[in-house]
């Protein structure tokens, strides 16, 4: 019997991890039991081995349901973006920090440390960045959201330290292709180029075509999500946190790589109205050197075309 929790499952990153877990298991090992946890769900359960919990991760109650059979492994996606948790301090603490707390300390009573992969951030690192970004990089969060989850990790390894989980924190960068219109996410640009231009449709980024940023396929995300929850955790370093490697990109390159794919006119499609807000904080990023996560396993897409595959696929 293997009981796997989601947080966050109704999200963009969760329902491909559910549809990844049900199809192929965790670690070689078949799911029996899947509790799905978000503030609402758009349809029932197709498998029978689905639980859906509907609320708030932030109330004892629905994480005590969550929790009433053991649980072999966690995986903390919810949150409230970055510029949502801006707009509303106490939810963005509720959800990306307190409930995060809650969700580690009602496991401290279980006899058997279950896995845990928190999704931590960018986010964490700031607008001041150094000419290059490695695994010794100072976080200095620019926003509370970025904050709180480094303050998520923190929690996450004292946690482990305890003996209450057996976790690991991946910083995510920016996950594409996100469908929808990415209310409350300043990046929503860098989904939105995608579904945009394979549809033909006109669309207006807030960067320039040489800003600068980290991508990651939605697909290689959720590979990364699942190799954390399966490998020893004995190679885990002191922090128990690890920046997922990615692909660095100009907007420009990646919409170079989109109309290869979809047709040559895309490119006249994109009008830049960069916003100096926002272009600091997704469009002007440094190399990334992630030695030590790819020793672990972690992976990114390989090259924009695979990107462009892989972030569409699902």
């Amino acid at each position: 019997m293997t009981h796997v929790v989601v947080t966050g499952a109704q999200g963009f990153v969760g329902q491909v991890l559910v549809r990844r877990l049900l199809s192929e298991g965790l670690g070689g090992k078949p799911v029996s039991r899947l509790t799905l946890m978000d503030v609402g769900f758009d349809a029932p359960p197709a498998d029978s081995r689905v639980m859906q919990l509907a609320g708030s991760i932030a109330d004892a109650a629905v994480r005590a349901s969550a929790y009433a059979s053991p649980v072999d492994a966690v995986f903390h996606l919810a949150s409230i973006p970055g510029g949502a948790a801006e707009k509303n301090y106490a939810l963005g603490r509720s959800i990306n920090l307190d409930a995060t707390l809650g969700l580690l300390e009602d496991l401290r009573d279980q006899a058997r440390a279950p896995r845990f992969v928190f999704a931590s951030t960018v986010a964490v690192y700031g607008e001041q960045l150094p000419a290059t970004v490695d695994e010794q990089t100072l976080p200095a969060p620019a926003l509370s959201y970025g904050a709180h989850k480094l303050m998520g990790e923190a929690l996450v390894a004292d946690a482990s330290r305890l003996g209450w989980v057996q976790g690991c924190s991946l910083r995510l960068p920016g996950v594409v292709a996100r469908p929808g219109d990415g209310t409350g996410m300043m990046s929503a640009f860098m989904s939105l180029l995608f579904w945009k231009l394979a549809a033909s449709v006109p669309l207006t980024v807030p960067v320039s075509a040489e800003g600068v940023a980290w991508w990651i396929s939605v697909s290689t995300c959720v590979d990364n999500l699942l190799h954390a929850a399966t490998v020893d955790p004995d190679r885990f370093n002191a922090r128990r946190s690890y920046q997922m490697p990615v692909l660095r990109l100009t907007v420009g390159e990646v919409v170079e790589a989109l109309a290869a794919r979809f047709g040559t006119d895309r490119k006249t499609l994109v009008t830049y109205a960069p916003d100096p807000f926002i272009e600091r904080l997704f469009a002007t990023y440094p190399p990334l050197l992630t030695p030590e996560a790819e020793r672990l396993g972690l992976r990114h897409d390989g090259s924009v075309d695979q990107l462009i595959t892989r972030a569409m696929a699902d």
